[in-house]
Order: C-alpha cells, then structure tokens, then sequence
C-alpha cells in the first residue's frame, strides 16, 4: 500500500532530525581532526537529498483516482502542456468513456503544467478501428475539459461524441454501422 502525504511528512521530520545530528558529528569530527570526516560529509549531504525528496513527496498526492465504471486507458500524447490524448479499446462503451474521461482528468491534472496562455487542460479519447486488413482509423469518442489551477474543478466539462456510439452505447462499427463485437475472449 502507497505512503500517504501525512506519512511522508512524518518520515520528512525523522530524516530532517537525523541530518541535524549528522550535521553536529560531521562538525565534531572536523574540530578533533578525525579521519572519517570527509565520509560523514558524504552521509550527511545524501542525508539531506533524501530529507528533501520525502519533503517534496509530502507536498501533493500521488495517489490515483479511481472512478466506478472507467477502463483502463493508454496516455498517447501529453507534452505536459493544456493538450492531451488518451486511447481506449475499441469495445468500450458510452457510459465507460464518459467515466474514463473523468478519471483521466483527475490522474492527468498538475498545477506545473504550462498552459501556453490557456486556462484548460483538453483531454481527449479516441481509438483505433480495423476498417480494412492492415488499415486503422482512429476514432474521437469525446473529450474533458478542465481547468489548469484547480485541482478540484466544479466546472468540469464531459463532451461525448454520439455519432460514434449505437443507441445501446457500443462504438459504431465504420462499415456497417453496428455495434462492434468484443474480442474473443480464450
């Protein structure tokens, strides 16, 4: 199970104690001109790396959110700026992209993103259709749009695309129109 922030702050406190007492004996070392000194630099230096990196992981969740009903997803473009892709199967159905989208944008957001003079971070689902042997189209199922500075974001915005879905939910097959069957499964 993950370390939560708290925890990680608590192990920050323990490390930032242990570099102080490190700190004194590198210093009680160089007064009384022992031979180790310059090692118990090494330690308390790294000490203190590690005191830093449990600081920064304190500071924010990295933890997942998960939503009932999401599917598992493929990050295909991201540059870290207010664009991004993700891909899903081509048996995912309406109700699941629209809950993916959402988990998505909630596992997507950072406030480190550069906006690029946008005030939204776009993210949008499409996958691939076999409309041929040996050719794929990729399909857009829908997008989220969310804001850039708000990581709980009460503007939240789901735009599904139902041209692509059949009246069950199911993605349109390009050919026929019908729902596409799942995979067999083994």
């Amino acid at each position: 199970m993950p370390l939560s922030p708290s925890e990680f702050g608590q192990l920050a406190q323990g490390m930032g104690g242990f570099v102080l007492v490190a700190a004194l004996i590198t210093g009680l070392a160089f007064v009384r001109q022992w031979g180790w000194r310059f090692r118990f630099v090494g330690v308390t230096l790294f000490s203190l790396v590690l005191t830093v990196g449990l600081f920064a992981l304190s500071l924010s969740p990295i933890t997942r959110t998960t939503i009932p009903g999401a599917v598992p997803y493929a990050l295909v473009y991201d540059r870290f700026t207010a664009e991004a892709t993700i891909a899903l199967p081509p048996t995912v159905t309406l109700p699941q992209v629209e809950a993916t989208l959402r988990q998505a944008a909630s596992n997507l957001f950072s406030p480190g993103r550069n906006g690029q003079g946008k005030e939204q971070l776009t993210i949008r689902a499409r996958t691939l259709l076999h409309v041929a042997e040996g050719v794929s189209r990729p399909v857009y199922l829908g997008q989220v749009r969310r804001s850039l500075r708000l990581r709980e974001d009460p503007n939240l915005v789901v735009t599904l695309d139902p041209e692509q879905f059949t009246a069950d939910g199911q993605i349109r097959n390009l050919a026929t129109g019908a729902p596409i069957s799942p995979p067999l499964q083994n």
